[in-house]
């Protein structure tokens, strides 16, 4: 296990190496940047911006400045926000990840309890409704199911705020705070729930279809054992076995947040502020973004494959 654990930590040394590399000089010869998309700027001040911040030095140094500071903790810092990249994420990131823990948190309860019914009874009304239910969630963008449950349920019956994470001018502290947060993330995790459980319940359907047609099910059921327990403990749980490959995967979503959905909710999270970085060709806080969500991405692949070696003593050998 040491072996195989040391061999994959070098790996990832050697992927996020790779693609650091890839994503400074993707993002280095991208034509303009912040300084000179300031048109407030006059073309001395701009030079001497430039050279303050090392954007006149060649790529190949630039890499190296920045990943020397990378290695002691420091990303950069943001033009645009004038702040340390660091600092920005601390600010931003645990926003993002509020709503994607608890949409993620939904998004795999529900749609393992109606993977397996819908299994349990393929072919009934009920798998047929869920089927076409899973399509149409799917095929709609999350622009669409977000502007219409705002209208519907914000504008129309008023029921829940349209956007935001707290009401405009709130001073709330405490029960009343959370209230108020609660009231506004809502409508962000109903959309990011439904948009998640499409696929997530087919792969469980289709797990526990699989596992129901195995012979030790069968067995099971021809020594007399309760349904209910040949349903829950012998099939779930080898059904289950499967998706956690995709539990290491969720890692990045956790806080990179849904770009979009921010966007629509107006939800002060590390997407929205992406997308403004973006916008405004920030470079330092796109390249501490992308290069966050690169981590993530191979520690939670690590981790998918170590829970699986756990689970799952044939992927020992």
């Amino acid at each position: 296990m040491s072996t195989y654990l040391t061999k994959r930590l070098l790996y990832m040394i050697l992927i996020l190496f790779t693609a650091s590399l890839l994503i400074f000089i993707l993002y280095a010869n991208t034509p303009g940047d912040f300084i000179t998309g300031n048109i407030k700027l006059t073309a001395e001040r701009k030079a001497e911006l430039r050279e303050i911040y090392g954007l006149n030095k060649p790529v190949l140094e630039r890499y190296g400045i920045w990943l020397g500071n990378a290695l002691h903790g420091d990303l950069g810092y943001s033009l645009a926000q004038q702040k340390p990249v660091l600092q920005l994420f601390n600010d931003y990131i645990w926003n993002s990840f509020l709503l994607a823990a608890v949409s993620t948190f939904l998004t795999w309860l529900i749609a393992v309890i109606i993977g397996v019914v819908s299994a349990y009874r393929q072919y009934s009304w009920f798998d047929t409704l869920v089927m076409v239910a899973i399509f149409a969630a799917m095929s709609l963008p999350s622009f669409f199911i977000g502007l219409f449950l705002i209208k519907i349920l914000a504008v129309d019956l008023k029921w829940l705020p349209p956007g935001g994470m707290i009401t405009t001018g709130s001073n709330a502290t405490g029960i009343v705070y959370f209230k108020e947060v609660l009231r506004h993330m809502t409508l962000p995790v109903i959309v990011m729930t439904l948009l998640g459980l499409g696929s997530l319940t087919r792969y469980f359907r289709s797990n526990m279809i699989d596992v129901l047609r195995q012979d030790y099910i069968r067995t099971a059921r021809a020594k007399g054992l309760n349904e209910r327990r040949v349903l829950f403990k012998h099939a779930l749980k080898n059904a289950l076995l499967p998706a956690i490959t995709l539990v290491g995967f969720e890692l990045p979503s956790l806080f990179g947040g849904s770009i979009i959905i921010e966007q629509i909710f107006n939800w002060p999270g590390v997407g929205q502020l992406y997308m403004k970085s973006f916008g405004l060709r920030d470079y330092p806080l796109l390249m501490g973004f992308t290069m966050l969500l690169a981590i993530l991405t191979v520690i939670g692949t690590l981790l998918s494959d170590l829970l699986y070696r756990v689970a799952d003593p044939r992927g020992r050998v």
